[in-house]
């Protein structure tokens, strides 16, 4: 109860203060944790004023915190222990400034991203991210995962539409970076080394992004086929003048519960006046019949669910034993690394690779971790990564979630210990 106490001396009546095990968040918490959460308290601040009383407080009694928004992701990370708070920002949801002329949106951290689309339609804008659960994300816990999808292909990732970021330190103090201020804290590059930081440095309190107008139209063509006409296919759409807004690589598997057969598919996007879009659909038709490669194209709705189930079909368990993975590798090596996982689990995964970025994400719908060690190996074997993100407690306790090499983890660690010198931030959870 001390815990309890020394909170309820500082907050007021606007922060909710409840134990976890009696709110519904335990399940959540519960899958994040591997002690009891009968001892976890969870606090819900309505400003970002109390928010840093909060991490104050926290600070002096050096009590370990799993910052969060809605909580959709918590189950993304590694397992930690001995929590004492959980802190959440999602009743921190202000929009604070659109500046509709200069395509900029400032938001509060616990803003879910489907209401900010809905304020920014309205204006004919929109923010160019497809993030997993877009009606549950937060602003602040898409930017603390990275959590953006296909639309990474002609936007950019997170961190290239963040043009400034606010957050709780350490100390309890609010430190800014970015647009609006003079300079960044101590020389970091804030909105990036934040971005993908899953809570481990400081609590995001608010994000200035860009906005973009949004597309007259769109339409989608998928292409299907044998591997090397598919290979030669993404070489000649890199080497052209064609400028899809997405354009990702899956597997067969994808293909066949996409209901396109069961060779690798293509999945190509694009998002612009109908005149344009015309005349690259042309150019893409012209590529692919030139390698006897299958063609469907999906417009309006229909387009629109594409690329939803194709994202809820990878990214979302679709079992208990499910396990879900973030990858890259060289953009390059896409088409080879998905023959030979085809491979290693023909039936029993589904992955998609962004043929920009060699980022991509893919799902065991069993757990098999023989499987995901070889496709870590092979990931890094073309100089990229093989992350786990979903999987059960059994699971996590028993390989490594991140699988960093060299001296990442090193260099990881020292920003950590600059950041978050008593380690109150989500230890355990990413580095520490």
């Amino acid at each position: 109860m001390m815990v309890a106490a020394q909170l309820q001396s500082i907050i007021n009546a606007h922060t909710q203060l409840e134990k976890v095990s009696d709110s519904t968040w335990q399940p959540k918490i519960a899958q994040t944790v591997t002690d009891s959460t009968d001892a976890i308290y969870l606090a819900v601040p309505e400003t970002v004023a109390d928010l840093a009383t909060i991490i104050e407080a926290a600070a002096q009694e050096k009590w370990r915190i799993i910052p969060c928004g809605n909580g959709s992701k918590l189950d993304w990370g590694s397992l930690t222990e001995k929590i004492n708070l959980v802190v959440s920002t999602q009743k921190c949801d202000r929009i604070i400034d659109h500046a509709e002329g200069d395509l900029t949106v400032t938001v509060e951290a616990g803003v879910q991203l489907a209401d900010l689309q809905a304020k920014l339609q309205a204006t004919g804008q929109f923010l160019p991210i497809d993030p997993i659960y877009p009606q549950e994300a937060t602003i602040g816990g898409i930017v603390a995962t990275a959590d953006t999808g296909s639309l990474r292909h002609g936007y950019g990732g997170i961190r290239d539409l963040i043009l400034g970021i606010s957050f709780v330190r350490a100390d309890g103090k609010i430190a800014k970076g970015g647009g609006r201020v003079v300079k960044n804290v101590a020389g970091y590059d804030l909105m990036k080394l934040f971005t993908g930081s899953y809570g481990s440095l400081g609590i995001i309190s608010q994000v200035t992004f860009r906005t973009y107008p949004i597309p007259a139209t769109a339409q989608t063509f998928i292409l299907t086929g044998d591997a090397p006409s598919i290979a030669t296919a993404i070489k000649q759409i890199k080497n052209s003048g064609l400028t899809p807004t997405a354009a990702d690589l899956v597997t067969g598997s994808v293909s066949s519960a996409l209901e396109l057969g069961n060779k690798l598919g293509l999945l190509v996007r694009f998002q612009t006046i109908p005149e344009s879009i015309a005349e690259q659909g042309s150019q893409l038709d012209a590529i692919a019949q030139s390698l006897d490669l299958s063609v469907t194209s999906y417009q309006e709705e229909t387009e629109a669910q594409i690329w939803q189930k194709l994202s809820e079909l990878i990214r979302i368990p679709q079992s208990s034993d499910g396990i879900t993975c973030k990858l890259g590798i060289l953009p390059s090596s896409a088409v080879q690394l998905f023959q030979e996982l085809a491979e290693i689990s023909p039936t029993k995964s589904l992955a998609r690779i962004h043929i920009g970025s060699g980022l991509g994400s893919c799902q065991w719908l069993e757990s098999d971790r023989a499987a995901i060690t070889r496709m870590r190996s092979l990931c890094q074997q073309q100089q990229g990564f093989l992350t786990v993100l979903s999987a059960a407690k059994s699971v996590k306790q028993e390989i490594d979630i991140w699988g960093y090499s060299g001296n990442t983890a090193i260099m990881m660690q020292k920003i950590k210990q600059q950041f978050d010198p008593q380690n109150i931030f989500n230890p355990q959870r990413y580095v520490e």
